[in-house]
């Protein structure tokens, strides 16, 4: 019924009327009234509505509505996260009328709203889980929440530069010491509300620490380590950290686990610590935690930098574990080892629902072969799926895995054999029967790829001599027979991602733009529209990513998954076909209008010419809220982008890193936001040259949650616990 709104002339949503965004007419024209359907009906649909609307719109059609409204299923638990048309006024009336029902609020990634907006959460006595990550909080107003929120058990909130503990009041601390869950994101070198929280079970931390202020000079971390203070870790069960790249995140996370080393909480039984690159650093008491992990024994989710692991100590860990997620990304015990360990230590492998293995099956070239004793063998594979029949997101991404054809089963054959899978993540040469496509041979490719610069340079074949149409050319014995058993036989997959095992994303975090791309594998080269096409199997599919498949020409396996999977949500694209020649652009133009339900775009490529004609395809995607385009050399039409904006009315972020002038980008950048601000509340627009030197600085400015969800690529199947937090 929600989706049921009346549209204007252009066909964009009227928001202005509270009748029009609630109409009844989707019913009453086919003779059916409000009051056939029953409350429990009624209710189940009201579930998806947002809390906002149903304050300011529900609630005044009728007095059945309005009671409805009012349930306490939908009062009691208001979710304000991502509902990017939520203002001010919306959010304060929402806080005023069901300020009493309230239990559990998240706001998280709410940056648009105001501090005064924030302050109205002191009326809401009865809040039991708070989440403000990503909002306008200082020590005081914190202070002053904390103080009428007694019965608060579940926080999660950011500590920025100016925060002071000394500033907390005393009523707060009171509250903060029954505190039992807590999720800080630091953005200073800090303990935050840490030392205060005496009864900690779950303790979440993200540390977003630059090495450098705006100004150039170095943050220093010097911190007491008794303030951490965490003997309150005695009744720790969850402990997570996930750092972003800098050596002061890395300081910080080894002060809080100073305690680690000399007592390891007995209920532990979540601890993962995620640290980006290949250099963790060491930890000198890895050992004492690892030793005391293995004595308490039931762990549930594990997750350590690779560094501190050893074979002997993570079959010591697993021995009495029946553990649900296991994240060994980048881990430096190799391959069939690794697996190994996990079948022969894990106690019982039913539970295991979670499984990362990104980085972990590295081969190795000598002289342009494989060398066949550095992967995983499928009959290894084949051993883990019999022994963990419930896995549901499997991650086998940034490595290679090359099929010798009659050595033994294939890699895809063997996943068929998980039948649970939701999503899969691989690398692109481990769906390759190692025959080459014909569009792939038709380029005249007959060697490895040995330099993604030549991909630029290549001639390019002429349009002309070749035809390629969605259901005629893209047939099934031009696919890759292994990847097509594999989605026969996981149809129910909901996210996939095919990553080239060589692919880096030039958007940077802190350093500069990546100018060179990397050699994409030799095998990758055989996966092209046809694989790409196949994919339109996957009816549930909602999550797709695909990076570094040079097999790609015109890219009509696009077509064919936008015209098949309509429950497509999120899409992400990054360096197919000729990295010079973006010879997929009209094909994706040609998709574009096929895919209703995308709320995410994200497209990488070093040439990308966004004209008119891809903006006007992009805005018949109804949904869309979040688009970022990352190109080195790219180009845009200032008037294209202002019309898409224009005429998608629910678009609330535009992140655009191309070429072109810095005067050029900022003018853009102002004019979309003086003609959008007003009526979004939520708009972020960031448009920025990809290769400037103060690129980082911009970066440092922009929303966490888009930053971390859609503008920064990374693999991101089995990357956390499923439910990590509420």
């Amino acid at each position: 019924m929600y989706s049921c709104r009346k549209r204007t002339s252009d066909g964009n949503m009227d928001n202005q009327n509270v009748e029009e965004r609630f109409s009844l007419d989707c019913v009453e024209h086919s003779g059916i009234s409000i009051s056939g359907f029953s409350d429990e009906i009624l209710l189940n649909i009201l579930t998806h509505v947002p809390s906002h609307d149903l304050v300011l719109s529900v609630g005044r059609v009728c007095k059945k509505m309005k009671t409805l409204s009012l349930d306490k299923s939908l009062t009691n638990h208001v979710r304000l996260s991502k509902e990017y048309l939520a203002n001010d006024d919306a959010v304060k009336q929402v806080v005023k009328e069901l300020a009493s029902e309230i239990q559990t609020l998240s706001m998280s990634g709410c940056y648009w709203l105001s501090g005064a907006t924030i302050d109205q959460l002191t009326r809401c006595k009865g809040l039991v889980k708070l989440d403000l990550s990503g909002c306008r909080l200082t020590s005081v107003r914190l202070s002053k929440i904390l103080s009428s929120l007694r019965g608060l058990r579940s926080l999660a909130i950011d500590i920025s530069a100016g925060f002071d503990s000394n500033q907390l009041s005393r009523e707060s601390k009171a509250t903060l010491s029954k505190i039992s869950e807590l999720k800080q994101t630091l953005y200073t070198p800090s303990y935050g509300v840490v030392p205060c929280c005496t009864n900690l079970e779950r303790l979440l931390l993200y540390f977003e620490i630059y090495d450098l202020t705006r100004e150039g000079a170095t943050i220093c971390c010097q911190l007491m380590v008794g303030q951490s203070s965490i003997p309150h870790y005695q009744n720790l069960q969850v402990f997570y950290a996930r750092l972003a790249p800098g050596e002061v995140n890395q300081t910080l996370v080894n002060l809080y686990l100073a305690v680690f080393s000399v007592h390891v909480p007995e209920r532990l039984h979540v601890f993962i610590i995620s640290i980006p690159g290949n250099n963790p650093g060491h930890w000198p008491a890895a050992k004492n935690l690892l030793d005391g992990i293995a004595r308490n024994g039931a762990l549930e989710a594990l997750q350590l930098p690779k560094t501190w692991l050893d074979q002997s100590s993570l079959q010591r860990i697993l021995k009495h574990s029946a553990p649900s997620h296991l994240n060994f990304s980048r881990c430096s015990v190799f391959g069939s080892q690794l697996i190994h360990s996990i079948l022969n230590g894990v106690m019982d492998l039913r539970q295991l629902v979670s499984l990362n293995l990104s980085g972990c099956i590295q081969g190795l070239y000598l002289d342009c072969t494989w060398k066949a004793d550095e992967h995983i063998d499928s009959h290894v594979m084949e051993s883990l799926a019999s022994a963990c029949p419930n896995i549901r997101h499997l991650n086998l991404s940034a490595a290679h895995y090359h099929s010798t054809p009659g050595s033994e089963e294939h890699l895809c054959a063997v996943l068929t054999r998980f039948k649970s899978l939701r999503s899969l993540a691989l690398p692109v040469c481990a769906v390759s029967d190692g025959v080459k496509n014909p569009e792939y041979a038709a380029r005249g490719s007959t060697a490895p790829i040995s330099s993604s610069l030549m991909l630029g340079l290549r001639k390019g074949t002429r349009v002309g001599l070749q035809t390629y149409k969605v259901n005629s050319d893209l047939r099934d014995e031009q696919t890759s027979s292994s990847f097509r058993a594999l989605l026969e036989g996981n149809p129910f997959l909901e996210e996939i991602e095919l990553i080239g095992s060589n692919f880096s994303s030039a958007m940077p975090r802190y350093e500069p733009a990546i100018r060179k791309e990397q050699a994409a594998c030799s095998w990758a080269g055989h996966i092209g529209d046809s694989e790409v096409a196949a994919l339109g199997a996957l009816g549930f599919l909602r999550r797709l990513t695909l990076a570094q498949l040079p097999g790609i020409v015109k890219g009509t396996g696009l077509v064919e998954v936008a015209m098949k999977c309509r429950d497509l949500q999120v899409l992400s694209l990054a360096n197919l076909g000729l990295l010079k020649n973006t010879t997929y652009m009209p094909a994706l133009i040609e998709a574009l209008p096929y895919c209703k339900q995308l709320k995410d775009l994200r497209l990488e490529q070093p040439y990308i010419n966004a004209n008119a004609r891809f903006f006007q395809a992009l805005s018949q995607c109804s949904s869309l809220r979040r688009l970022c385009l990352i190109s080195r050399n790219g180009t845009f039409q200032a008037d294209a982008v202002t019309a898409f904006m224009a005429s998608c009315r629910d678009v609330i972020m535009c992140h655009m890193f191309m070429g072109g002038s810095l005067v050029a980008c900022r003018n853009l950048q102002k004019a979309l936001q003086d003609s959008f601000a007003a009526e979004r509340p939520a708009l972020s627009v960031v448009i920025y040259p990809l290769l400037h030197e103060d690129l980082a600085l911009v970066i440092r400015e922009m929303p966490l949650l888009h930053l971390d969800e859609i503008t920064l690529f990374r693999s991101r199947v089995a990357e956390d616990p499923p439910r990590l937090w509420w």
